[in-house]
């Protein structure tokens, strides 16, 4: 047998078969152009817009706020109405959930409708319906019970059908006059289009699941957090809340960050029991101190307290303005007393004319801002102050 026998000849006109993936076949042609396009889009985190509401007079406050919770790339609009702060971002709606200087948040979308009516379409309807259950997948099951619609018109046979098949679609009960899983309709500001408002949480976000204790008159969480960050918080501060009442702002100091000590101090028995309550509930126990100190008269060495923060009496609800008078100048005098030179005071008074009289030539206190807020028609100011070396 020969071994030489020459291999038969290719025949120059077959192509040859085009190479192959192991274990895959043919190597898939490459995608068009517009292909590339969709698979990037699609590869994109989500395009969400979102309405954040917030105190009127303390937006720069929740702005701040979006911005280091949402990232840098957020778009934080520069304009709106007062207490109202719309931002587009990428991502889930999770994050909202922790504002703790909103009021209240909403997930927006835009529907290119003239009418209502055409929100009954199957694609609209299946949009609004995804829309409300990605809101009600971010909180625990049995989070919402009922559901209410804010329009105008929101009683028509369009707007009550829509609410309704909503409702029997999401197992949740209509509410009458307000709902866990919170819907508002309105027109587009722009284009013949309307848009859609759905709130991330079955309450506003104001209302602190520590709040097991509530007395009259005190701060919501979103002012109170405010109180906290103009407080410059530190880990190594002092901090001192007179007058601390059901425990707000120390609660939201403590959750804005640690602090060497946080004291909250009140001549209520009632008072101190109660902050005690919320303190435990916001699970702070251990991390603060509460006593049953006089605001004019504290056990605590001269110039020895970083930061101290106080809600005034207004003379409505709680206290006089005839006490006031009395009450206002031995707290100043009290807290420069404490305060060590820099330490911030941040006050929250409804007693405007007579703060202004108290500080005005002041040798210990430097008016660091005075920020006028909207409490449901009280207009008090956030005084903000530095003590002089």
């Amino acid at each position: 047998m020969r071994y030489d026998t020459p291999m038969p000849k290719q025949n120059p006109r077959r192509k040859a078969a085009p190479p192959t993936r192991r274990g895959s076949g043919r190597i898939p042609p490459r995608p068009t152009r517009a292909e590339r396009l969709e698979r990037e889009r699609l590869a994109r985190p989500v395009q969400q817009r979102a309405e954040v509401v917030a105190p009127e007079g303390l937006e720069p406050i929740a702005r701040a706020e979006l911005r280091r919770v949402l990232g840098r790339e957020a778009m934080i609009d520069r304009e709106g109405p007062p207490g109202l702060i719309g931002v587009t971002f990428a991502g889930g709606l999770r994050p909202l959930l922790g504002l703790r200087a909103a009021t209240s948040a909403a997930v927006v979308r835009r529907f290119e409708v003239p009418r209502p009516r055409a929100l009954l379409g199957d694609e609209h309807f299946r949009a609004i319906l995804a829309l409300c259950e990605t809101v009600l997948r971010l909180h625990p099951a049995g989070g919402f019970r009922t559901l209410f619609l804010s329009a105008a018109g929101a009683e028509s046979a369009v707007l009550a059908r829509l609410k309704e098949e909503l409702a029997g679609r999401l197992g949740l009960a209509v509410g009458e006059e307000d709902g866990d899983l919170l819907l508002r309709l309105r027109r587009a500001p722009q284009g013949e289009a309307w848009e859609l408002l759905v709130r991330v949480s079955p309450r506003p976000l104001a209302t602190r699941p520590w709040r097991v204790c509530n007395l009259e008159g005190a701060l919501n969480g979103a002012v109170a957090h405010a109180v906290a960050v103009l407080s410059a918080p530190h880990a190594g501060d002092q901090f001192l809340n007179l007058g601390c009442g059901s425990g707000s702002i120390l609660i939201e100091r403590l959750l804005a960050g640690p602090a060497h000590r946080a004291i909250g101090c009140d001549t209520s028995a009632a008072a101190l029991a109660c902050a005690g309550a919320n303190v435990g509930a916001a699970g702070l126990d251990g991390r603060c101190e509460l006593h049953p100190w006089d605001a004019r008269a504290v056990p605590l060495p001269d110039r020895s307290v970083d930061a101290i923060a106080a809600d005034l009496p207004f003379g409505h609800l709680v206290g006089s303005h005839d006490e006031n008078l009395a009450l206002y100048p031995a707290l100043l005098a009290e807290a420069a007393r404490l305060a060590r030179p820099g330490a911030r005071c941040v006050l929250v008074s409804h007693e405007v004319r007579l703060m202004e009289r108290l500080l005005d030539g002041s040798p210990v206190w430097a008016l660091d801002d005075a920020i006028r807020v909207n409490l449901g028609g009280l207009h008090p100011r956030i005084f903000v102050l530095v003590r002089r070396p």
